[in-house]
């Protein structure tokens, strides 16, 4: 589903059908691009995806919803930028009519009784993918039906997500938990069965959407299951490092193979078990890295923190790429490829977009 080579990465790029995307990427089956997994990693930017599309002579017009689907994922990542750790609390407001901190073994056993949810939670755990839409059921399902606080279960959703983005996920969730929105988002069986093709009914969510005001948690997600995992990082090569030439840092969040390519450097991939024990990831998720990791020509892997690796090799000069999770680092940063210059911090999203249509327009001239 996933190939791990640059060039095959590249050529999912060129063949998105952007205008298809825009009018069929919220049902299960529709024309969705997958590139999220490439592009939470680090191995492509939001820009470079963007440049490719409209070189192959597509209008900014024709395409504006996939535009403003990249934009998101840069615009999630400029509020951590911001707003730092407190994204993963509530951002903006309490979450409403939370009862508990857990998450329900429905969802977990993907046993809900919701037919479309329940196979696509059984097809994540192989795949580790989920549909966008799909998420936000779930989210939903959790959040505000069986009124869970977001932090547990999004941690159970990124520690099985190949593209997973702590930025995107923690706000994606608060979005529709309340706690970074005016108001929670809910979806009926109805609604799941138009996007995913099912035709279920008399399930917990067969209802009107005006009976969600007053909604008493279904007897299917009464119980919950405390979400505790550890990352399996791998072991540590035994580096060998040129001590004459600089060295550049690779993370889980930017495995780059174009970023400074053409320079005589050590390529290190440091995976820092702090980061990983507070934000756990599964085996899949460290796998699919390492191999994405051999796009990189004579990538090293140093397991430990960033302080140890200074220690222990007291490299030449250092150089990282500009990300949330590597703020603590030392040496040169490298701006990330973002899709456009506008920065800070936009409640909105679409205040944020609509600087951003700005640059769009010279980008056309």
């Amino acid at each position: 589903m996933f190939p791990t080579t640059y060039t095959d990465i590249v050529k999912r790029i060129e063949t998105v059908d952007p205008i298809s995307y825009g009018k069929t990427r919220n049902y299960i089956d529709g024309d969705v691009s997958y590139l999220s997994p490439y592009i939470s990693r680090g191995v492509i930017s939001t820009r470079q995806v963007m440049e490719i599309t409209l070189e192959r002579g597509f209008q900014t017009s024709e395409i504006q919803k996939f535009l403003q689907e990249l934009a998101w994922r840069d615009y999630w990542q400029l509020i951590w930028l911001s707003k730092d750790e407190k994204i993963f609390e509530d951002l903006r407001h309490p979450q409403p009519q939370v009862q508990h901190h857990e998450v329900p073994s429905a969802l977990i056993n993907a046993n809900t009784g919701i037919e479309a949810i329940d196979t696509a939670i059984e097809e994540f755990y192989q795949t580790g993918y989920l549909h966008n839409h799909v998420r936000m059921y779930i989210a939903s399902i959790a959040c505000n039906i069986g009124k869970a606080h977001w932090w547990a279960p999004s941690q159970w959703l990124y520690y099985h997500l190949l593209d997973g983005d702590l930025a995107s996920n923690s706000l994606s969730w608060q979005w529709v938990a309340g706690s970074n929105s005016n108001k929670k988002y809910f979806a009926n069986q109805e609604n799941i069965n138009k996007y995913c093709n099912t035709q279920q009914s008399g399930t917990f969510l067969d209802v009107p959407y005006e009976a969600f005001n007053d909604f008493d948690i279904p007897e299917r997600l009464i119980s919950t299951v405390s979400f505790h995992k550890e990352t399996p990082l791998p072991t540590s090569d035994t580096l060998a490092l040129k001590t004459e030439v600089p060295t550049l840092l690779y993370t889980y969040y930017n495995l780059d193979p174009k970023w400074r390519e053409n320079a005589d450097a050590n390529r290190i991939l440091i995976l820092e078990p702090s980061l990983f024990k507070q934000f756990p990831v599964s085996k899949s998720c460290i796998d699919f890295t390492l191999k994405l990791g051999e796009n990189i020509p004579g990538l090293q892997v140093f397991v430990g923190e960033f302080d140890d690796f200074i220690a222990s090799y007291s490299p030449n000069e250092i150089y990282y790429k500009e990300h949330p999770t590597n703020s603590h680092f030392e040496g040169h940063e490298d701006t990330r490829d973002w899709m456009f210059d506008v920065k800070g911090y936009y409640p909105s999203f679409f205040k944020f977009w609509n600087l951003a249509k700005k640059e769009l327009k010279q980008l056309e001239a």
